[in-house]
């Protein structure tokens, strides 16, 4: 270390002969330290609560409070081992005299950085302090880092450092903090389910369960006994007791996916279950409690639902105590490089492959694009990007078939001039350009859609597109 470096840094010197004390202070003084000084460890105590010190160095026989009793004050737990350096706060150098090794081993033990036996050499003792101060940079520096992987992790997979996103992140602390009921509501693709882990994750339920239930996805008649359970008996088909995604949540947190699919019948009965915190299974009238936080989400405007009369509007207010609405990628655009980046090191580690490099190009193409798909669909090109060519990097070239164009459904006999079509026959279109865009996948023809599977399962039994 420099003296420039050290310029500045405060040294706490506790020494009781006035000579060593006088020495010891022109020496650390001459190599740029601001050197405190004290008789004993009671006056050191006082000095370090006025101002703090980067390092202390102490004899250990003094009068009124000696070194040992002032190692014991500053580090009031000892190391897990008598060999193990730990630093203190702050770290602490004793001075010992000849024929103490004892007592420079107890010192040891009692947390103290490194001895000296006096009189020590003006060398060996700055460069011991030089190596404190080293180490206790290194150790602040580990700790910042840490820190921030901490709360980068702390988000999971959520990614973004957008000023929308920070807002989230803000939201998602302070709701962890209570189980008050949210309602998460955005875009297909936009992470509603992530958010609503996160929340979980950051909770004190975090070590309770987390159950996750799409209520678009399951038919109206299987709906009643997802949610709430049966018993043996209660229906044809059910051989055994089930447990609705109530009490599978039992202490923890359910999350209900695209909530204003919940059809007429059930919303009442739901209302019931969230109001009261109970539940009635299928085939029993005799109530069971659940203590459950509940967060729901929607791709759907709920308050025009219930102008619709579709939803229930004191279901929807039960539900709405917490709105939090999730930005689509349109809207933060700034976060698409560092999502793009997320998702190259993730398909380089599932394809088994060296990370390919974003052409600044192709970052550009990436950040102009709409993103009707939200994080989702940039997720889906980057795999495509790994699955089409587990080699090279991601060039404008490589992107074009993906991102360049408009979205591909508007190629698919979508301009209507001045005959305006049915919903119905709309909604078929889509599906069936959506299925020839994924040359028949159907789960990517979901994602295009911005739907799940089972509902396009549904709609493609409706619309005959099987």
């Amino acid at each position: 270390m420099s003296g420039a470096v050290a310029e500045g840094t405060r040294v706490l010197l506790v020494e009781d002969e006035p000579n060593m004390a006088r020495t010891l202070a022109r020496i650390l003084e001459r190599k740029g330290y601001d050197v405190v000084t004290a008789t004993h460890g009671q006056e050191a105590l006082a000095a370090l609560g006025e101002s703090p010190c980067a390092v202390v160095v102490t004899d250990l026989n003094m009068p009124v409070m000696d070194g040992m009793a002032l190692l014991r004050r500053l580090q009031p737990d000892p190391p897990a081992s008598p060999g193990e350096r730990r630093l203190l706060s702050p770290p602490t150098i004793v001075l010992t005299g000849h024929g103490s090794t004892q007592a420079a081993v107890e010192a040891m033990k009692l947390g103290a950085w490194d001895y000296l036996v006096k009189p020590c050499n003006p060398d060996e003792l700055l460069m011991t302090i030089e190596q404190v101060l080293r180490v206790s940079d290194l150790e602040r520096e580990n700790r910042r880092l840490r820190a921030m992987i901490e709360r980068a992790q702390g988000f999971g997979e959520i990614i973004g450092q957008s000023a929308s996103m920070r807002s989230i992140y803000q939201a998602i602390d302070a709701l962890a903090q209570n189980a008050t009921t949210v309602l998460v509501t955005g875009e297909s693709g936009t992470g509603k389910e992530l958010v609503a882990r996160s929340i979980h994750g950051r909770s004190a339920r975090a070590d309770r369960p987390f159950v996750a239930l799409n209520c678009g996805a399951v038919s109206d008649t299987l709906l009643d006994s997802q949610l709430f359970g049966h018993r043996r008996g209660a229906f044809t088909g059910a051989v055994a007791d089930h447990l609705g995604v109530f009490q599978a949540a039992h202490g923890g947190t359910l999350f209900l996916d695209e909530i204003a699919d919940i059809p007429a019948a059930l919303q009442v009965k739901f209302l019931r279950a969230i109001q009261e915190r109970e539940v009635t299974p299928l085939g029993t009238t005799r109530p069971v409690k659940v203590d459950v936080r509940l967060i729901a989400a929607t791709n759907r405007d709920l308050g025009a639902e219930v102008q619709a009369g579709t939803f229930r509007s004191d279901l929807y207010y039960r539900l709405n105590v917490v709105h939090l609405p999730l930005p689509p990628l349109r809207e933060r655009r700034d976060d698409v490089a560092l999502l793009a980046r997320h998702y190259v090191e993730r398909y380089a580690r599932q394809f088994n492959v060296a990370p390919k490099a974003i052409h600044p190009a192709a970052l550009a193409l990436l950040a102009r694009y709409d993103w009707p798909g939200n994080i989702r669909e940039l997720q889906n090109v980057i795999e495509r990007c790994f699955a089409l060519a587990p080699s090279g990097d991601i060039t404008p070239a490589s992107l074009a078939p993906l991102v360049t164009a408009p979205p591909a459904l508007r190629d698919d006999g979508l301009d209507f001039g001045s005959a305006v079509p049915s919903l119905a026959s709309t909604e078929r279109q889509l599906i069936a350009a959506a299925l020839r865009q994924a040359r028949g996948n159907k789960n990517q023809a979901a994602r295009l859609l911005g739907i799940d599977r089972q509902r396009l399962y549904r709609k493609l039994e409706k619309y005959g597109l099987e």
